[in-house]
């Protein structure tokens, strides 16, 4: 049998980038926290650190989120300098397609990260955060016992909702019946049975290729303009929502974002989108807590803590609750020769 235990030392000795993470997940949800490698981001606020990301090494998104570092449904946190003097850090959310507004799974994975790693100065039995996002402050709060994460609660950016019982003619599904609201990120929310989908049944496949047409239509169909920020103009997914599986539950979502992507947790900035929308319906007071399940059964609860304004809408801010771990450390190494270095994608 030959010995591997030298593998654990070796370094490549030809020059490559190398990338360091911690990866966690959030309900079943990845998140990949880039510890190094990536270079000093310029400007003043997140969303001007995220454009300069963009714009000029986007290439590393791809390389460690997309294949073969990565697969298709994978998402990523870069951890920036605040834009605001009371908050800890900013966060920089990165998936298949580019860059999103708000992440409620990987505000719940970050601050697991960060608490358990020693990183933030750990209170118990809660240890306050407040990090900076392109969508705005988010307070997160971290349940603690003997250094380990029990559960985070965080406080959402202001949610609204922008269309209620709206409808759209989408060729081969016909009328659908949809809301349009903003939880940290923009979601077209339609019953999973409308469209023909069981969340226990349908295919991956089949939640992809739907929550992509109607996404795709309304976008095609509707402008949609944030009151504050215009960064926030866009259509981030589709939302289905089910009955639940377990009875002691509010429903299920599955929600189809960015380029086709499966959230495998009900999604925080989707829960609070729907708190919004359940709010105004006066289906749930304040405070009154749902607990919804994803695709896979993994829950967040969510509740309406009080009512807020944002630009001229009235909108709520939302409280959500979950979970997360750590499940490993990566060292990736970009070898300059590797003509698929910066990854590629195959659904």
């Amino acid at each position: 049998m030959i010995e591997l235990s030298p593998l654990e030392k070796w370094s490549p000795n030809n020059k490559r980038l190398e990338i360091n993470t911690i990866d966690a997940h959030t309900g079943g949800e990845p998140l990949r926290i880039i510890i190094n490698g990536f270079p000093k981001l310029n400007g003043n606020s997140v969303l001007e650190k995220r454009n300069h990301l963009a714009q000029e090494f986007d290439h590393l998104r791809k390389t460690i989120m997309l294949e073969p570092r990565g697969h298709a449904d994978m998402y990523g946190a870069l951890i920036v300098e605040p834009e605001n003097k009371g908050s800890d850090f900013g966060v920089i959310f990165m998936h298949n397609e580019g860059y999103s507004t708000g992440c409620g799974h990987a505000v719940i994975a970050i601050s697991t990260v960060l608490v358990e790693t020693g990183i933030i100065n750990v209170i118990e039995p809660e240890t306050e955060i407040n990090m900076d996002v392109p969508s705005g402050t988010i307070k997160s709060y971290v349940k603690v016992k003997n250094n380990k994460v029990n559960s985070v609660r965080f406080l959402n950016v202001p949610s609204f909702v922008e269309l209620l019982d709206a409808s759209i003619s989408i060729p081969g599904l016909g009328i659908i019946n949809y809301d349009l609201a903003y939880g940290g990120a923009y979601y077209a929310i339609v019953k999973g049975e409308d469209v023909g989908l069981n969340s226990e049944l349908s295919k991956m496949s089949e939640f992809v290729d739907i929550g992509m047409k109607i996404k795709n239509n309304i976008i095609q169909h509707i402008k949609i303009e944030h009151p504050i920020t215009p960064e926030m103009n866009f259509l981030y997914g589709t939302i289905f929502t089910f009955d639940p599986i377990d009875n002691n539950n509010h429903s299920r979502n599955v929600c189809v974002f960015a380029n086709g992507e499966v959230d495998r947790s009900p999604t925080g900035t989707g829960v609070s989108a729907r708190a919004a929308i359940h709010y105004a319906r006066n289906e749930i007071k304040i405070r009154e807590m749902l607990t919804i399940e994803s695709i896979i059964g993994s829950t967040f609860n969510v509740s309406v803590i009080e009512e807020s304004k944002i630009g001229s809408l009235n909108a709520v801010i939302p409280e959500v609750v979950g979970s997360a771990n750590i499940v490993g450390r990566n060292t990736f190494w970009v070898d300059p020769t590797d003509d698929i270095a910066q990854g590629f994608m195959l659904r």
